[in-house]
C-alpha cells in the first residue's frame, strides 16, 4: 500500500515537475507558444529573430512618433485656393531624414551609376544622364545666374546644400537606390556578405537588389554561395564537399533587412514639420501653430540671437535675405542645411531653404470622409512579374525599358538586377472589399464615377467629341511626345480650347516654402502642385522610412 502511495507521490511530482519545465519552456524565446517545438535549433525547422529588440534608426533619420493632428489648417488664405479643409488625421510612427538631401548625397548616387552603369556604353548612357539634375533651372531671361548653373550641383562649396533641380520621379528612383545601398550594408555588418563585396564585386549585370535578394538571392551577387561566417538562416544553407556551410542567405524574418527609404506622404510630411511632439499647449495642439517653430514670427525671440531669421525665404520683392550684415538670414539663394535652429522633431529646413516633394498625387480636396489613418491618395499597387517556369522575372543589361517623359528626358523604368514590376489583376482584387483595381489615384475624386456628368460619360466619346472630354472632372492639356523611326522626338504640344484644368494624374504635391517663396508658403499646411517629371530651382526633396513594430521607442525598450 505504502508502494503504491509512494507510486503516487512520485507520479504527482513528475507531472508538476514536467507542468513547470513545460511552461518554462514555452514562455521561453526559442520555444513556440504554438506547438512546444523548439525555433533556432541546430537540427533545422522553423528560424526567426526572437530577439529583435526594436527597428534601428538608418542613416540620415530621425524617429518620428505619430500620433493625431490637425492637418490643412493654414492660417491665412491670401491666395483663395480653397484647397486645404482642416481635418483630424493620425499617423502611424515613422522615420525622416534630418536634413534635406544635399548635392553631395546625390553626386554619390551619381558617382555609383556611372561606375556601375558606364555611360561610354550607348545600352547605359540613359541611366546616368536620366538621374542628373537640371542645372539649367538656374537660368532666368532677365537675371545672370550661370555660375549656378556651372557650378551648384558639383562645387565643394555647395557640397552641403539642398540639391535642387531634381524632379520627382528622379527623387523617387534616388530612394530606391539609397535603400539598396543601406541593406548592402547591414548585411555586410551581419556577416552575410563578404566584406567590401559591394565596391569589388558589383557589375552592371550583377548588382544588389533588396527585392530580388528576398525573393531570388542566388540571383545576385548578395546572393552567392560563397562560404560565410554562419550568423544566417540554416534552411538556406548548402553544404560543400568539405562539409562547409555554403549559400546562407537572410530573409525578412532575421530582422536585418531594413523597410524602404521613400518620400513622405503629404499627411506624414505636414505632421513631422508641425513638431507636436514636446507641445502641450491647448490653442498649439488644436491647429494653431502657425511655422515649424513655436510662436508667430519669424524672427527668434532668445536673448542671445533676438531677431535672427528662423529660415531661408524671400523677405519681400527684390529682398531674398535682408540687408547686409544686418537682418540677414544668411543666404540669397538656398542655404546649407542645420544652417537653423531644428523643429521639435530634430528636422531641420521644415520651412524655407527648398521646397519639397512629396508622395501624393495632388487632388483639391482631401478625402478624410474615406480615411483618416496615413491618409494618402497615389496607390498603384504592382506585384513581382513572373517567369513561365515559376521564378521571378529579373531585368537583363539587354532588357532595360526607357520611357520617354513629357519633356522628352529618357529615364530607365528599372535598373538591371531588379525584378520586374506587373500591374496585380483579378488574382489579388477578387471578392476584396478593400481595394479592386491596380491603380486608385483617381478613386472618389477624378475617375468617372466622380464627374457630376457621370451618367452621360462614355469611353467612346474619347477622342472623337471635344465635348465629352470636357465632361471629366480634370480635363487638363494632354501633351504628347513620341519618337520616329530613327529616334528623332516628336512633340506634340495639346493647343485646345476647352481644357479646364492643369490637374491631373501626373501632378505631385510639394510643401514647405522655400528661398524664394513669401513668408505665406513657410505655414506646413500651405499645398502646391507640380508636374512630376519636371524640376525647379526651388524644390528639393527628403526621404522617409515606415517603421516596423511598436509605436514608441520608449515602449520597445519596455517591453524588451
Amino acid at each position: 500500500m505504502k508502494k503504491v502511495v509512494a507510486c503516487k507521490v512520485l507520479a504527482v511530482l513528475a507531472l508538476a515537475i514536467a507542468s513547470t519545465s513545460c511552461s518554462k519552456s514555452s514562455s521561453s524565446r526559442n520555444s513556440s507558444r504554438a506547438t512546444g517545438w523548439q525555433i533556432n535549433s541546430r537540427e533545422g525547422g522553423f528560424q526567426y529573430n526572437t530577439n529583435f529588440r526594436e527597428q534601428e534608426t538608418a542613416p540620415g533619420l530621425v524617429f518620428i512618433e505619430g500620433g493625431t493632428f490637425t492637418k490643412g489648417r493654414v492660417q491665412d488664405d491670401v491666395m483663395h485656393d480653397w484647397n486645404n479643409s482642416p481635418s483630424q488625421q493620425h499617423v502611424q510612427s515613422f522615420y525622416m531624414d534630418e536634413t534635406e538631401v544635399t548635392n553631395m548625397m546625390y553626386m554619390e548616387y551619381l558617382d555609383w551609376l556611372k561606375r556601375v552603369y558606364p555611360p561610354s556604353e550607348g545600352n547605359f548612357r540613359a541611366i546616368y544622364n536620366g538621374a542628373l539634375p537640371d542645372t539649367l533651372v538656374w537660368r532666368n531671361r532677365l537675371g545672370f545666374n550661370e555660375v549656378m548653373t556651372n557650378n551648384y550641383l558639383r562645387h565643394p562649396g555647395y557640397a552641403d546644400y539642398p540639391v535642387v533641380g531634381v524632379s520627382w520621379i528622379q527623387a523617387v528612383e534616388f530612394a530606391n537606390w539609397r535603400s539598396d545601398r543601406v541593406n548592402e550594408k547591414n548585411l555586410e555588418e551581419a556577416g552575410y556578405l563578404q566584406r567590401d563585396a559591394k565596391t569589388t564585386e558589383v557589375t552592371s549585370d550583377q548588382t544588389f537588389s533588396t527585392d530580388t535578394y528576398i525573393n531570388s538571392p542566388s540571383s545576385t551577387y548578395g546572393g552567392n554561395e560563397e562560404i560565410h561566417d554562419g550568423r544566417a538562416n540554416s534552411r538556406n544553407a548548402q553544404v560543400d564537399e568539405e562539409g562547409n556551410e555554403t549559400g546562407i542567405y537572410a530573409t525578412r524574418e532575421t530582422g536585418i533587412l531594413s523597410p524602404k527609404y521613400r518620400l513622405p506622404t503629404e499627411t506624414e510630411w505636414e505632421y513631422a514639420a508641425l513638431g507636436l511632439s514636446e507641445l502641450r499647449d491647448y490653442n498649439i495642439y488644436r491647429g494653431r501653430k502657425k511655422y515649424p517653430w513655436d510662436g508667430q514670427y519669424t524672427r527668434s525671440g532668445k536673448r542671445k540671437v533676438r531677431g535672427d531669421q528662423l529660415a531661408n525665404f524671400k523677405q519681400g520683392k527684390g529682398d531674398y535675405g535682408g540687408i547686409a550684415g544686418w537682418s540677414d538670414d544668411g543666404a540669397d539663394i538656398t542655404n546649407a542645411v542645420k544652417s537653423y535652429e531644428p523643429n521639435d522633431f530634430g528636422l531641420y529646413d521644415m520651412a524655407g531653404n527648398v521646397a519639397e516633394w512629396v508622395s501624393d498625387v495632388y487632388r483639391p480636396i482631401v478625402d478624410d470622409e474615406f480615411n483618416d489613418f496615413n491618409y494618402y491618395r497615389g496607390n498603384v499597387y504592382t506585384k513581382n512579374a513572373i517567369n513561365e517556369d515559376g521564378t521571378v522575372k529579373i531585368v537583363t543589361p539587354g532588357e532595360i525599358v526607357f520611357d520617354t517623359l513629357s519633356n522628352g528626358r529618357v529615364i530607365a523604368r528599372d535598373l538591371p538586377g531588379e525584378i520586374s514590376q506587373v500591374p496585380v489583376d483579378e488574382n489579388e482584387t477578387y471578392l476584396r472589399t478593400n481595394f479592386d483595381r491596380s491603380n486608385h489615384i483617381n478613386y472618389r475624386d477624378g475617375d468617372k464615377r466622380s464627374s457630376r456628368y457621370f451618367e452621360s460619360f462614355n469611353d467612346d466619346d474619347l477622342g472623337k467629341d471635344p465635348e465629352a472630354e470636357t465632361r471629366q472632372m480634370y480635363n487638363s492639356p494632354k501633351h504628347t511626345i513620341t519618337r520616329d523611326s530613327l529616334g528623332n522626338i516628336i512633340r506634340e504640344f495639346d493647343t485646345a480650347s476647352h481644357r479646364t484644368s492643369l490637374i491631373n494624374d501626373e501632378v505631385r504635391v510639394y510643401k514647405g516654402g522655400s528661398w524664394k517663396d513669401r513668408e505665406y508658403w513657410l505655414d506646413p499646411a500651405q499645398r502646391r502642385y507640380f508636374p512630376q517629371d519636371m524640376a525647379t530651382d526651388y524644390i528639393g526633396f527628403r526621404c522617409a522610412m515606415s517603421r516596423v513594430g511598436s509605436k514608441s521607442k520608449s515602449k520597445a525598450k519596455t517591453k524588451n
